[in-house]
């Protein structure tokens, strides 16, 4: 069950490529709800969007994909209306996908401080008995240290500069983090998580996501951690901002 509703997310992904209409019917038609609020809700939005893509313009290529009880989610890299890094979220129910979240990036020219890439790094799910104790490990992090600033709790998370990051701006290890914590604050730029909506996992890989703000803009946040040993190990993230509630074109929210 869970490598098919894994096989059929990745296909409706891939068909934003290749335009092909099958893998559409795991959606509900009838209950679609959509959290993008540049699309509209329900299948219809969902094929507006489509429909406005150049034709042959967009390239899709799923590099991770997991399930978490009724949620299956995934890290792609996209081409469509320029190149992105995404998350998607998807909420099955009854054998069919009712319920949409993702968070998008623009894809940087250049690899981070490290050399790494948003999407390079580790794919391989492992460790499935410790997927609810990478959860807990992952969300007591983000509560202690990016929601309630604990700096001095940060160290405890970490297997200290072995610790591989893929944020476009910020180089590998603690020393990283640390460093452009520095240059954010030197700037005047903020950066603040206020809520936790969701803790998702598979194995040794946790995503969370979270609103908050950046640079004093409201911001959906999306990090994918990778945990070995007890220990955060690798992380991926996203950031987007939110649009002004005028300019949604649906009601239903980024969260």
């Amino acid at each position: 069950m869970t490598t098919d509703r894994k096989t059929q997310v990745v296909a409706l992904l891939k068909a934003i490529e290749t335009g092909e209409s099958a893998p559409v019917a795991v959606i509900n038609p009838d209950r679609y709800v959509q959290h993008n609020l540049a699309v509209s809700d329900g299948l219809a939005g969902f094929g507006a969007a489509l429909a406005a893509l150049p034709k042959g313009s967009a390239r899709v290529n799923t590099v991770r994909v997991f399930q978490d009880g009724d949620y299956v989610f995934t890290h792609t890299d996209y081409d469509f209306f320029g190149p992105k890094i995404g998350f998607d979220i998807f909420r099955f129910e009854n054998g069919r996908i009712v319920e949409h979240w993702d968070n998008l990036q623009p894809t940087p020219v250049a690899p981070n401080p490290s050399r790494r890439t948003m999407i390079d790094g580790p794919t391989a799910i492992i460790d499935l008995d410790r997927t609810d104790a990478n959860k807990k490990l992952v969300a007591a992090f983000v509560d202690d240290v990016l929601v309630n600033g604990r700096l001095d709790r940060l160290a405890g998370y970490f297997d200290g500069d072995h610790y591989r990051q893929h944020n476009p701006q910020i180089a590998d290890g603690l020393s990283g983090l640390g460093a452009a914590l520095e240059s954010l604050a030197r700037a005047g730029i903020t950066m603040k998580y206020h809520t936790v909506h969701k803790v998702l996992g598979e194995g040794n890989f946790v995503l969370t996501v979270s609103e908050g703000e950046f640079a004093g803009k409201p911001t959906a946040f999306y990090d994918l951690f990778r945990v070995e040993n007890g220990r955060i190990a690798e992380h991926w993230d996203t950031l987007e901002t939110i649009p002004p509630r005028a300019e949604w074109k649906n009601g239903n929210g980024k969260f």
